[in-house]
């Protein structure tokens, strides 16, 4: 079932289904939160290097089927998009947080990012909330 569901994703989206893209799109479904490259690195096996890794990351970003997510420190974590991405549009106007406790960043999709009213000769492209502290897990 979870292979018919990634070779769909992977089909929808003009891609080709590979092994590697396959091993890494199940990372994402299999995962409650987003994942850095080096989560990804460590969980795949030997034959995929990190060439293959970004290149997959970047190919998944571009036709809407994970968006980026910023962190504090300059890295980036990644997440699955929810149907309403396309290539090149992105609508994951959400909320993320994350657990300053075990790290992991959660797309708080139910709390919508509020609107911004900009100065004058200011243009939004991407407004991003990012919310730091402790997860349900942790707060335990």
């Amino acid at each position: 079932m979870q292979d018919e569901i990634i070779a769909n994703i992977l089909k929808s989206a003009n891609l080709s289904v590979t092994a590697s893209r396959k091993k890494i799109l199940n990372l994402f479904l299999s995962t409650n939160g987003a994942l850095a490259h080096a989560d990804i690195e460590q969980e795949a096996d030997e034959k995929m290097d990190r060439i293959t890794i970004y290149r997959t990351l970047q190919a998944f970003v571009q036709k809407g089927i994970i968006h980026i997510i910023p962190t504090t420190d300059n890295s980036i974590r990644y997440a699955l998009c929810k149907d309403e991405c396309s290539e090149g549009h992105h609508h994951d106007q959400h909320v993320h947080f994350v657990c300053s406790e075990c790290h992991t960043t959660y797309c708080l999709e139910q709390i919508n990012v509020p609107h911004v009213k900009l100065p004058s000769g200011f243009t939004e492209s991407q407004t991003e909330v990012i919310i730091n502290g402790l997860c349900a897990k942790c707060h335990a």
